[in-house]
């Protein structure tokens, strides 16, 4: 980790970064001249890892983006709790029009946030299932690919 951070610093391999990524003389002859030929199958699947990959890197954005939300809203409804049933109150997640909000009654604000949090609940369930088919699906390509090309490969991110 270290000479990978000073290789991105300096911007020139450094010695230790280098000799780190050389292969070991035994990966070497295991390499060496029976190199296996990249086929357009196994292009494809090399593609479609990265793909799958940089998916799943969004999908885990987005269900900390839907964390976020869900745990300001809990904390809106807390702070909710304690106030006046007669005070008209703004409601920034529905009612937010540029910089503008709505003021509504407590009741109304509340349900709003409880619907709020549903949605975002739902959201979070169908962004986890999407999740997990990706994971899946990468896994199976990681088998085939380290099948094909075994240590001449790297997918671990």
């Amino acid at each position: 980790m270290a000479a990978s951070s000073s290789l991105a610093r300096s911007g020139t391999e450094s010695p230790e970064a280098s000799e780190s990524a050389r292969l070991s003389k035994e990966d070497e002859a295991a390499v060496g001249n029976d190199e296996l030929e990249v086929r357009r199958e196994d292009q494809d699947k090399i593609n479609k890892f990265s793909r799958l990959h940089q998916r799943e890197t969004l999908l885990e954005e987005e269900l900390k983006s839907r964390a976020k939300e869900k745990e300001d809203l809990e904390e809106i409804s807390s702070e909710l709790e304690l106030a006046d049933e007669d005070e008209k109150i703004p409601y920034e997640e529905l009612y937010k029009l540029g910089d503008a909000f709505i003021m509504l009654p407590l009741p109304e604000v509340q349900e709003l946030l409880a619907k709020g949090s549903s949605k975002i609940e739902q959201s979070v369930s169908a962004t986890e299932e999407k999740l997990s088919s990706i994971r899946e699906e990468t896994e199976s390509l990681k088998v085939d690919l380290y099948a094909r090309f075994g240590k001449s490969i790297n997918l671990e991110t």
